[in-house]
């Protein structure tokens, strides 16, 4: 695998010769200076250029970052954003990956202001005076007291369809149901807890990637086993299992912030799911 130090001389001698290339910065975890460092941290990289339809029209420049084993061009796919910008990743044959992102230099409102940012180049002193990198846009955020309620309500109304799935032998319905809204929901909860034993002020990661650092050892086990694994009895005892923990941290957090926490939703969904696994209604 090619270094750090080879990868961005690598981009940096590119962007320095060719003209077309205006400013350059460095965004995502790489940028971030508490993010745990590993050699498999993408580069997330941003080009400013002037003639942006000669990079976009012919895709054989890349080329010159290396062999790949796989490319993706989101805005070439099915739901392009249409924001204006261009974007290739990736993965080369030696494991690094880069994740590049073309703004034209005429739509510089394009540029977000994503505290996890280092100026690389920038050949016009085009680029925004961004302050020193850090996560702060990360950090977990404690909810009104409206969006801890959502959360809590959609929890327990969502696991009537998981149960509705499971009884009805409709397994993709049950798991997608489990795995896209309550896992958010209890995503959400983790990460507020998270938020409380730390004053507000880590970042839980993108989609939670860094809760096992932050919940103890029994909280952590708890959680991974919420994850079902397609059999129905597994499904039954992932979604108590949920329930149990979400109630536990959502009374927590709830506690924390001054927040009720709605026993009657709960109550009410564990006596449905009960019946419906017993086939008593």
């Amino acid at each position: 695998m090619r270094t750090e130090q080879e990868m961005f001389d690598l981009i940096l001698n590119f962007a320095k010769t060719d003209v077309r290339v205006r400013a350059v910065y460095l965004n995502g975890s790489r940028a971030n200076p508490n993010a745990p460092k590993d050699k498999y941290m993408d580069f997330d990289i941003v080009f400013v250029v002037t003639d942006f339809e000669s990079f976009t029209s012919n895709n054989n420049w890349i080329d010159i970052f290396g062999e790949r084993l796989i490319l993706q061009m989101p805005e070439a796919m099915r739901y392009p954003d249409g924001s204006g910008h261009f974007n290739w990743q990736m993965l080369f044959t030696d494991g690094n990956r880069i994740d590049l992102t073309l703004i034209p230099n005429v739509k510089l409102e394009l540029i977000e202001n994503d505290s996890a940012t280092v100026v690389l180049l920038d050949k016009d002193g085009i680029l925004p005076s961004f302050p020193p990198a850090s996560d702060n846009d990360y950090i977990v955020k404690p909810p009104d007291e409206l969006f801890y309620y959502s959360c809590c309500n959609n929890f327990f109304w969502c696991m009537q369809n998981v149960a509705k799935g499971i009884v009805r032998d409709e397994l993709p319905y049950a798991m997608g149901m489990y795995n896209y809204i309550i896992s958010a929901e209890l995503n959400d909860m983790v990460s507020w807890y998270i938020g409380t034993k730390n004053s507000f002020n880590v970042s839980t990661g993108k989609m939670g990637k860094y809760f096992k650092k932050y919940l103890s050892t029994d909280l952590y086990e708890q959680y991974t086993n919420v994850y079902p694994n397609g059999d129905y009895e597994n499904i039954w005892d992932c979604v108590f299992n949920a329930c149990d923990l979400f109630r536990k941290l959502a009374n927590q957090v709830g506690n924390c912030l001054g927040y009720t926490y709605n026993n009657q939703d709960d109550e009410g969904i564990i006596t449905y799911l009960q019946k419906m696994k017993s086939r008593t209604l």
